[in-house]
């Protein structure tokens, strides 16, 4: 027997398969056979030179194979214990097991990760080609349609009005309003020859107002272009630039942007060569440049230039690149000159108002007024115009008084008073109109001081006469329809309200009221007629808390007063042929159809 060899004081390698032990309990391997743990040698005292640290790595191998279920039958030294190469092969065989569980392990590892891979390909094509059938149904086929006619007047409706575009307007008669059918001012026989004379003239009206206004300009969607869609306009043969224009779309290697004018021609203030920059001072320009800050610099400087004298116009101007167009409108046209008045250094009321009056066989009233208008403001010019028979004396530095031919007219006269009126404001007062404390003409130009308003009523003795007017506009004739009353208060002023006819007692701006002027056709009852002529024109308020008085209806004791009214009663009215042709005029001069 050889010497003991000391083995090293290491854990021995943890195997728990039974094939270690077959293995060493195998024919090829007689040193090993099955049974109990071994016992743990004892080394005898010729091997205490490191006896203690060999007995302690001994004892760990064999309780070790104990632990594996492995039982040592090894050659024995002659103390009892194992030799050393015993150990050694025992040690050896356990590395081999360890090494064989290793490679089991991975066989059977990659074995069962590729039946996974091959299983999770199988089914994904066959599961990922499968579409399951959904139950048909059948399509549902939604009719497209609009709201009903009741509804829409429902949502629609202004005042009993129906305000709603339309192919053809009505004016029905109601136990509240009283429809009027325009037509009905002319024969059958003539009606014709008035409809084909009134469409010539309706014509010509629209050319000069620039009527029918434009079709609504619609933007693209997805447009690369910055540009004005409202607001450039130029004077006759004038030059502006074009704000706004600018490329927004995306790079590309060249840009290539066209402008297309009709009425006038483009240019632009960027000095830039003729390659990128063609047709300068003509109707077409054409920017072709690989730079875009370049491209956004001359779009800034783009000018338009009215070549041809045009009294008003809108030229639709077109912007391409590529497939995107975009179109913007320039306006040619001449801004309005001013009429201004000069209100004097004090700026006193007398400098800015002028008091206007038609009077007509009633110079005992007219008489009364004047006292009342000096009574309380002594220096205002007062305008007189008097149709009636015999002229008056009066007796005041203040009055203008002009006569007229007898009997020419309610409206003649009126325009004949404002004709005459040189101050900004004019106030219009009838003959029998008596002026009290509460007759605040300052109030008044207040108001139209400070708003946008052409004309202001007041209330005499508490009546404002109020009226809205609306219109509808279809093709054979408008119809227009009064209502009492206000649209809403005025802003700045809660006790005044907006509206669009007020009371015979108003201050209006002079300038406004004589372009709208008083048709002198209209010889007896007119006044509403008046506002329907300046809808449009006119914007209109009315203030209640400014009152006038009006003189009591008594009757003449003088019997030359006497026989003035009793022809006066007999103007005051108007007779059936006068109302027919008040029709006509509206059918005819205001292309109404008809009204309520």
């Amino acid at each position: 027997m050889g010497n003991l060899t000391t083995l090293p004081d290491q854990p021995f390698p943890d195997i728990f398969l039974s094939e270690v032990w077959e293995k060493a309990a195998s024919p090829r391997s007689p040193a090993w056979s099955p049974g109990p743990p071994p016992r743990v040698p004892t080394l005898n005292s010729d091997h205490q030179r490191g006896g203690r640290r060999t007995d302690r790595g001994q004892a760990s191998a064999a309780g070790r194979l104990g632990d594996l279920g492995i039982r040592a039958r090894a050659p024995r030294a002659p103390d009892g214990g194992i030799e050393a190469s015993s150990l050694a092969q025992l040690q050896k065989t356990a590395r081999q097991s360890r090494g064989f569980r290793c490679l089991w392990f991975l066989k059977r590892f990659l074995l069962i990760f590729g039946l996974g891979i091959f299983l999770f390909l199988f089914l994904h094509s066959k599961f990922s080609s499968f579409k399951p059938e959904l139950p048909h149904l059948a399509p549902i086929t939604q009719k497209l349609k609009l709201l009903p006619e009741e509804r829409l007047r429902n949502l629609f409706t202004y005042d009993g009005i129906w305000l709603f575009p339309k192919n053809q307007c009505k004016c029905e008669t109601t136990k509240q309003q009283r429809g009027y059918n325009f037509q009905d001012a002319y024969s059958k026989r003539e009606l014709p020859a008035v409809k084909a004379r009134r469409q010539v003239e309706y014509e010509h009206f629209q050319r000069r107002e620039g009527l029918p206004r434009p079709v609504p300009l619609l933007a693209q969607p997805n447009l690369p272009f910055g540009y004005p869609v409202h607001g450039v306009e130029v004077m006759p043969l004038h030059t502006v630039p074009i704000p706004g224009l600018q490329f927004e779309g995306p790079d590309a290697s060249l840009y290539e942007v066209t402008l297309t004018a009709s009425l006038g021609t483009l240019n632009t203030l960027a000095d830039t060569s003729d390659n990128e920059v063609q047709g300068r001072g003509q109707k077409q320009l054409i920017i072709s440049t690989s730079n875009r800050v370049l491209l956004n610099f001359i779009l800034q400087h783009v000018t338009y230039t009215s070549t041809v004298y045009q009294h008003h116009q809108v030229d639709m101007v077109t912007l391409e690149s590529k497939s995107s167009v975009a179109k913007f409108p320039v306006t040619i046209r001449h801004p309005v000159i001013p009429k201004l008045y000069d209100p004097g250094p004090e700026r006193k009321l007398k400098d800015l108002v002028t008091i206007a009056t038609k009077t007509f066989l009633r110079p005992h009233k007219l008489m009364v007024l004047l006292h009342s208008i000096r009574e309380y403001y002594p220096d205002l010019t007062v305008i007189v115009a008097d149709d009636g028979k015999e002229p008056l004396k009066i007796n005041d530095n203040h009055v203008e008084y002009y006569t007229m031919p007898f009997g020419k007219g309610w409206f003649a006269g009126r325009n004949l008073a404002i004709s005459q009126v040189t101050t900004k404001y004019v106030l219009w007062v009838d003959d029998d109109f008596l002026f009290i404390s509460k007759t605040k003409i300052e109030v008044l130009v207040d108001v139209l001081e400070k708003t946008e308003l052409d004309v202001v009523g007041g209330s005499v003795l508490g009546n404002v006469f109020q009226f809205k007017l609306l219109l509808e506009q279809s093709k054979n004739g408008d119809c227009i329809h009064r209502r009492p009353g206000s649209f809403r208060p005025m802003d700045g002023f809660p006790n005044c309200v907006v509206t669009s006819g007020v009371v015979n007692f108003f201050l209006a701006h002079t300038e406004r009221l004589q372009r709208v002027g008083f048709d002198p056709r209209l010889q007896r009852v007119a006044h509403s007629e008046f506002f329907i002529d300046g809808l449009g024109s006119l914007f209109v308020g009315s203030c209640p808390e400014v009152i006038i008085g009006h003189q009591p209806h008594s009757k003449a004791v003088d019997s030359e007063l006497v026989a003035l009214e009793k022809t006066y009663n007999t103007y005051r009215t108007n007779t059936k042929d006068q109302v027919h042709f008040k029709l006509a005029l509206h059918y005819f001069k205001n292309h109404l159809q008809c009204s309520t």
